[in-house]
């Protein structure tokens, strides 16, 4: 049965899994021989968890991070270990045991409830420790840290394989801020050590410390872990060591083609008046599909692979753009919102610098009417 134009899509995200594949490969090797965990929260950052999961899985990811247990549960059975990152609740731990997930302890109260489960259910819950070494956010004390660690592992029923910390400021190279937490969370490791107490994985390294900071991914650190950077997007600061390329296309369609007159005003609050006549088309894409406000008067659209600019207010499911720059376009054209090649295209950091925001907040922008479709060799 053939593709139904009448119902398809009219907004679509185009994710380029083998570009995906490539560039965990290129991560893997950069940081080599540690371990690459892909963090896949929010749904793979809205990319859809499990197409992307299966795709990494077979580039040869060795784990998955996620926020919280939903999200784990759904990658729980692609035969490598989830684990969550943030915190886990009281009733979760039950659920969590059961499925094999690892799950983090962040105080003394959470090991011993992921412990008296484990026993309930006769089995062996793995855990790493959240060192919160200046994020703020969560994680055992770093001051409290050996004291709850060393009383945590006596527990029988827990299987403590991991210790990990977070950077707050890993974009921002040559920070003292993160150097400091590296040489504290170091200072621990040893403290630990001298204990005879040492962990299978230690991992700090974020996306940004990977790009920023060699030495979060050489010895005593195993492991690194990466999300943004595996859809080939940065942090607007810091370096960019890493070779990766864009994975995502945003695409719509023209919806409209039209000649106005001198003096039209176009959009909402009035804030484009055509100074001649133009050729105006509208796009069947607006901030409901993740193209942001700030766009409006502002940015382009590809359209023939040409930048046409945006005129106007981008409102919720219409955008206006001049045609003047592709005078043979036609209703029904593809229109290629993000992404693109050459001069012209525009990547997840173009639009976040217009927003005056970071790449994850563009990436988890995406709406729910916009169609995820998956390039491979395939279907390319």
């Amino acid at each position: 049965m053939g593709f139904d134009q009448s119902t398809a899509h009219r907004v679509w995200l185009e994710i380029d899994l083998d570009i995906l594949a490539d560039n965990f490969r290129k991560i893997k090797s950069a940081v080599a021989p540690c371990k690459v965990i892909a963090v896949l929260k929010a749904n793979a950052y809205g990319l859809g968890v499990k197409r992307i999961a299966n795709a990494l899985v077979n580039a040869g990811a060795s784990g998955f991070g996620v926020a919280e247990l939903r999200e784990a549960l759904e990658l729980a059975e692609t035969g490598v270990p989830v684990q969550i990152l943030g915190n886990v609740l009281e009733s979760e731990i039950s659920t969590a045991v059961q499925q094999n997930i690892v799950l983090p302890i962040c105080d003394l109260r959470t090991a011993q409830l992921i412990n008296d489960e484990a026993a309930k259910q006769n089995k062996i819950a793995e855990c790493h420790f959240l060192v919160d070494t200046g994020m703020g956010r969560l994680g055992i004390q770093c001051d409290e840290a050996f004291d709850v660690i060393k009383e945590a592992i006596k527990l029988p029923h827990i299987k403590c394989t991991g210790i990990y910390s977070h950077f707050p400021v890993a974009y921002s190279e040559g920070s003292d801020y993160t150097l400091k937490q590296v040489n504290t969370f170091k200072a621990l490791l040893a403290e630990l050590k001298s204990e005879s107490i040492e962990f299978e994985t230690v991992h700090v390294a974020n996306s940004d410390a990977v790009n920023n900071f060699e030495f979060t991914y050489e010895a005593p650190f195993n492991a690194v872990r990466t999300g943004i950077n595996l859809h080939g997007s940065f942090d607007p600061e810091g370096k960019r060591t890493l070779d990766v390329e864009p994975v995502l296309t945003l695409k719509t369609k023209l919806a409209s083609v039209r000649t106005l007159p001198a003096g039209t005003s176009i959009g909402y609050g009035l804030t484009c008046k055509l100074e001649k006549d133009t050729v105006v088309g509208t796009i069947a894409a607006g901030y409901a599909d993740g193209l942001p406000l700030a766009l409006s008067n502002k940015g382009h659209v590809l359209i023939n692979n040409q930048p046409c600019r945006i005129l106007g207010r981008v409102s919720m499911d219409y955008t206006t753009v001049s045609l003047e720059e592709a005078p043979g376009a036609q209703c029904g054209d593809d229109v290629i919102c993000l992404g693109g090649s050459g001069e012209h295209a525009i990547s997840v950091e173009d639009w976040a610098e217009i927003k005056n925001t970071h790449a994850y907040e563009i990436i988890c922008s995406f709406g729910t009417r916009v169609e995820r479709r998956y390039l491979t060799k395939s279907n390319k």
